[in-house]
């Protein structure tokens, strides 16, 4: 050994020295450091800012930093505000308001009409986006953020009047300075991090916090205190912590995960709280938009604001397992190639990126034409807030034909495509490159349950039943067969309550109010136990109209806990009319009056354009005798919505218990006329007996028996009519004709044997 030792050159020993000090590192890093410097496991991790991330994620950095997302918020400063505040005025094309934009003392104004219709000065305390247009944000009493509705056009450089187009007042949920554009309730859980929104029911006040003005970093990592602390150890010194410390996996995940990382943000969607930014279950936070009308067209394109998550939930690439990731750089956003190409990382060029296929030259009459890129066939797009054009995620075929039967857009009549030809020109071109036959598309099947026609039905339990279909359409299917309460339908929502999909669950409880108490309690209160928070809520919500004792003494703890975090994901966000309402509709169903007035009322004085809630008033203020007050919400119901035919009915059936019939008559005539329900038509028919109109009562009795052909009154009242006319013989017809396709309609064998067959 000594001898080795003495033949050890020194570079030798130099190595062995370093050998011995790297393994050693950790145990002096202990001594030195103490083994408490780590933060302890059970201590919540804590936001640390973007900033910190830079020293050892440079690259991520940059790229984040030219990033939407980076760029989402800002204090509005000389770096930050792009538009123009040289003391310049633009006139609101539509109210004719005049708004100037100033600077003063350093800082950014606008002087514009305020919330009592009077013009003030406002200061714009931050910026909102930066492309392709960017909006401003001005502080209000009570802790509020304005978004103001003119913004600055990035590319033109001028202001802009922002949509919706109405002139409406001041005082109006749209008006700038209405609930319908504050920052705390409808922007900021997505453009900020770690937001919490701090909103006091009964004060109205927000006490608004964040992390990070923008959407930075941790938005997706999660709370960064404990990576931070990992990796400041030396390598060897640190511990066996899961995820590097971070609270959210975001590399080696599935594509389902990875995807639910971005729809809390990425979604049209009810949030059920504050965005804690940690993993989980997507309907532990929030529950999405399901393909809804006025949201999506029948066949699942966009028409409203989707925000990407409900389109590529349908798509075929969803159900291949692409995520997100794929087509995106996850830190610029930007796409990780141009043109054709990012999809040619997938699909064959040689089999799709060709004229065979697309049909599209790259120049047509000696110019350039982007006809022949796939997002022009596969992802057209629409123009929200204006100017910003977001590309249909679906990812679909475009299908004229569909245009055709339920007045859907195609790709092929886009802006800047087709449009100038007609709808058959392209639907020939179409058949010609693919022929005849065309797959069925649930958008048919969509369009007749809007509608609520009778045959929509089976094909809504297929599209519920099919486990090859995309969740939201299931879903979605479930959802429209809430107009359809009989046996058949009944069925396959019990099946749905089974489904492993969470938002199937959910959408087939909130869809079996018209079940019978006894079913209702049976197949809903096993869901108090299910593991999604969102699940668990709703089947307590469904389960509130019961009595509590009707609950096995088992299920009534999960019951009143489930419950009891329904109402506080009703409170979070009590600033908004639904949820209001849905609070109303809650003390309805625990038979607390006053509490449901009190918050039906506060969703009205929320947004006076929200009928739901001024329908369910009314039937209460009706219950408690005040039917002038009822009939005045009916009334002001119909002048906003007249389509509503349901209100149109039971404003007739309010008059009608007024007697006040004449009025009753053109109420009910209207929902009788668009509505295929056969009750309308009955009490119709009553109330011009009333009035002394049997030749149109009668046609009225006929048209609720076309409707439900079985129904006994409507048969009871239109029989006797003829009897006491003196119409026998066709009181005799109506009986045999009911028997023919009723052999048991005891109310025609009753009046056959009066007449002596």
């Amino acid at each position: 050994m000594t001898q080795a030792t003495d033949n050890t050159k020194p570079w030798e020993r130099a190595a062995l020295f370093a050998a011995g000090i790297i393994l050693a590192s950790p145990v002096l890093y202990l001594l030195v450091f103490g083994p408490g410097k780590p933060p302890p496991k059970d201590t919540p991790a804590a936001f640390v800012g973007s900033a910190k991330c830079q020293k050892c994620h440079e690259t991520q950095y940059k790229k984040w930093l030219g990033s939407d997302h980076r760029l989402a918020m800002a204090e509005a400063g000389e770096g930050t505000v792009l538009g123009d505040f040289g003391n310049v005025s633009f006139t609101d094309p539509y109210s004719h308001v005049v708004s100037r934009f100033f600077r003063k003392d350093g800082r950014y104004y606008v002087e514009t009409e305020g919330p009592d219709g009077k013009p003030g000065q406002f200061r714009i305390a931050y910026t909102f986006g930066a492309r392709p247009l960017q909006q401003y944000l001005v502080p209000f009493p009570g802790g509020r953020l304005q978004c103001l509705n003119i913004a600055w056009d990035v590319d033109k450089k001028t202001w802009y009047r922002l949509p919706p187009y109405d002139a409406v007042p001041p005082g109006d949920w749209l008006h700038w300075t209405g609930g319908g554009q504050t920052w705390n309730a409808m922007c900021a859980e997505c453009h900020s991090t770690n937001v919490t929104k701090g909103y006091d029911p009964e004060t109205g006040d927000y006490h608004t916090t964040w992390s990070e003005i923008t959407v930075g970093c941790e938005a997706c990592h999660g709370p960064g205190s404990k990576h931070l602390a990992w990796a400041a150890m030396p390598p060897l010194a640190r511990s066996r912590t899961d995820n590097s410390g971070l609270t959210v996996r975001t590399g080696n995940v599935t594509a389902d995960a990875q995807i639910r990382l971005c729809a809390p943000c990425h979604s049209r969607r009810f949030q059920l709280g504050d965005n804690r930014h940690v993993q989980g279950e997507l309907l532990d936070l929030m529950v999405p938009e399901l393909l809804n009308e006025g949201v999506y067209y029948p066949d699942g394109q966009i028409l409203g604001e989707d925000y990407v998550y409900g389109s590529f939930a349908q798509s075929k690439m969803h159900q291949r397992g692409i995520r997100c990731s794929d087509c995106h750089d996850v830190h610029s956003g930007k796409l990780h190639k141009e043109g054709n190409a990012v999809c040619t990382q997938c699909h064959r060029a040689a089999v799709y990126d060709t004229k065979e296929h697309h049909f599209h030259k790259e120049v047509h009459e000696g110019k350039p034409s982007d006809g022949h890129l796939c997002v022009k066939c596969h992802m057209p797009g629409r123009y929200y807030m204006g100017i910003d054009y977001r590309p249909d995620h679906s990812l679909r075929v475009p299908r004229p034909d569909l245009s055709a039967s339920i007045d859907t857009p195609n790709a092929c009549m886009a802006k800047g495509c087709h449009a100038d030809k007609s709808l058959a020109w392209n639907i020939e071109a179409c058949t010609k490159w693919y022929g005849e036959t065309r797959k069925p598309q649930y958008g048919t099947v969509f369009a007749a349950g809007r509608a609520r026609k009778p045959e929509a039905e089976a094909g809504l339990i297929r599209l519920a039943e099919d486990p090859l279909l995309p969740a939201i359409v299931r879903a979605t299917a479930l959802g429209l067969l809430r107009a359809y309460p009989n046996p058949a339908s009944h069925a396959c929502l019990a099946k749905g309550l089974d489904d492993p999909d969470a938002l199937i669950r959910y959408t087939a409880i909130r869809s079996l109010e018209y079940f019978d108490p006894d079913t209702r309690l049976r197949r809903i209160a096993p869901k108090l136990y299910d593991p999604v928070k969102a699940v668990r809520m709703e089947a307590a919500m469904m389960l509130s109209a019961l009595p509590e004792d009707r609950l096995r003494p088992d299920d009534r703890e999960a019951f009143r806990k489930a419950l009891g975090d329904y109402r506080q994901a009703m409170r979070y966000n009590a600033d908004l009319a639904p949820e209001r309402y849905n609070l109303g509709n809650l003390a309805a169903n625990r038979h607390d009056v006053p509490t449901a007035i009190r918050e039906y009322e506060k969703a009205i004085a929320i947004d006076s354009q929200f009928y739901p809630a001024k329908v369910n008033l009314a039937v209460l203020l009706n219950g408690q005798g005040k039917n002038e007050e009822a009939e005045r919400l009916l009334k002001e119901v119909l002048l906003q919505r007249p389509e509503l035919y349901e209100v149109s009915y039971s404003l007739g059936l309010l008059l009608a218990e007024m007697r006040k019939y004449k009025e009753a008559e053109h109420y009910l005539e209207s929902a009788a006329m668009g509505m295929d329900y056969g009750r309308a038509s009955y009490n119709l028919g009553q109330v011009l007996l009333v009035l002394g109109e049997p030749e149109r009562a009668a046609r009225a009795f006929s048209r609720a028996l076309e409707l439900a052909p079985g129904d006994q009154q409507a048969f009871a009242a239109l029989a006797g009519l003829y009897l006491r006319t003196g119409r026998t013989d066709k009181a005799r017809e109506l009986a045999e004709r009911l028997l023919h396709e009723f052999p048991n309609h005891q109310g025609a064998k009753q009046l056959l044997r009066r007449l002596g067959n």
